[in-house]
């Protein structure tokens, strides 16, 4: 089973258990010069999605095994497919209008509905995916963009600090010290909202092999040490030797336990950060406990959320946590967060064994 060649790029793919409902709406729209592609049940449309996303769905509600509703469902939580408008067509009530837009439906057409009706919500799902694209395209070429010149001017003010174009004082070293280190927090930040990016649009690829997390732990611990030491607190560590290794993308998970650890380390003013990996039947989890500011009720309801900042003052820009949650995502675990104010937090990460 598979798209048909000519249709798979731009196309417009309806959803319909009934035949003559199917050749309804291709007419419909082959009349406006769209390419349709026919899906006969919610298994065939989520095969035919995954190999080639088309520009909107037209999906009926009412069919049998898999409905509308589940078939958007399954699409909106499906990270690696990219926003395709969906438009729902039905002939029931006012309450499957609530129950397909909490389920991530973008726009209802009810039957009996007319050709123009149909031709102009099409029209207007087709403008709601063009403008977000365009959007998307937007966020990806300044990320790249800001990048360059940042760089560029990092490497020439540490050949003005190594004094390459004459003497540079105490002062102006500090300073040019000081343009330095905020030059790669934002860098730091760029290279956070394009790999954010990458996830959202299912474009980013990654690197499935054997990871060896004992090592991979021990080593962010030990590259985090002197933060730690700087905060005047203990980071310790409790790693289970016969943790097996799992297959996963070693940067991407190396990403997630540094944020852990190093936000936990920034939270944190007096006590410990404890890290520890352990191991079920099923999972190994990774736990970073710390003794620090605490989070409050309200905020760990959003912390996950895309650019989510917190209350307080040390609170970041509200990428890395999201980023986090999308990485484990695609190693189909888990990261939650527990915390009480004042009495420090704790996240904990579950991912499958091979």
């Amino acid at each position: 089973m598979s798209v048909p060649q000519t249709l798979q790029k731009d196309y417009i793919l309806a959803v319909d258990d009934i035949p003559d409902n199917l050749l309804l709406v291709q007419l419909a729209l082959e009349q406006e010069g769209h390419r349709v592609v026919l899906a006969h049940n919610g298994e065939t449309a989520l095969k035919y999605i995954k190999q080639s996303p088309p520009s909107l769905i037209l999906l009926d509600v009412m069919m049998p095994e898999m409905d509308g509703y589940e078939v958007t469902r399954r699409i909106r939580e499906d990270t690696s497919i990219p926003f395709i408008p969906i438009l729902l067509v039905t002939a029931r009530e006012e309450s499957s209008l609530v129950e397909g837009l909490d389920a991530g439906a973008d726009e209802f057409v009810r039957k009996p509905f007319q050709i123009d009706e149909l031709q102009a919500r099409v029209r207007s799902m087709l403008r709601l995916k063009e403008t977000i694209d365009q959007r998307e395209n937007f966020v990806s070429c300044l990320t790249h963009d800001l990048r360059t010149p940042l760089v560029a001017a990092n490497r020439m003010l540490e050949l003005i600090s190594q004094e390459a174009f004459g003497d540079v004082n105490s002062e102006q070293k500090e300073a040019i010290s000081n343009i330095v280190s905020s030059n790669q927090n934002m860098l730091e930040m760029l290279n956070t909202l394009l790999e954010t990016h990458q996830y959202e649009l299912g474009q980013k690829a990654l690197s499935f092999i054997s990871v060896d997390l004992q090592k991979l732990v021990k080593d962010v611990v030990v590259e985090l040490q002197s933060l730690a030491i700087e905060k005047k607190i203990k980071l310790l560590s409790s790693i289970d030797s016969q943790i097996p290794e799992i297959q996963g993308d070693r940067l991407e998970l190396r990403r997630v336990i540094t944020n852990l650890i190093s936000n936990a380390i920034k939270f944190t003013d007096t006590g410990a950060v404890k890290i520890s990996l352990t191991q079920t039947p099923s999972k190994i989890m990774i736990v970073v406990e710390d003794s620090g500011i605490g989070i409050s009720k309200q905020d760990q309801k959003t912390i996950f959320q895309r650019f989510h900042q917190g209350n307080h003052r040390r609170a970041g820009k509200g990428l890395g946590l999201y980023l986090c949650q999308q990485i484990i995502n695609a190693h189909q675990g888990q990261i939650t967060v527990a915390s009480e104010l004042g009495k420090g937090t704790t996240f904990t990460v579950a991912l499958p064994k091979a």
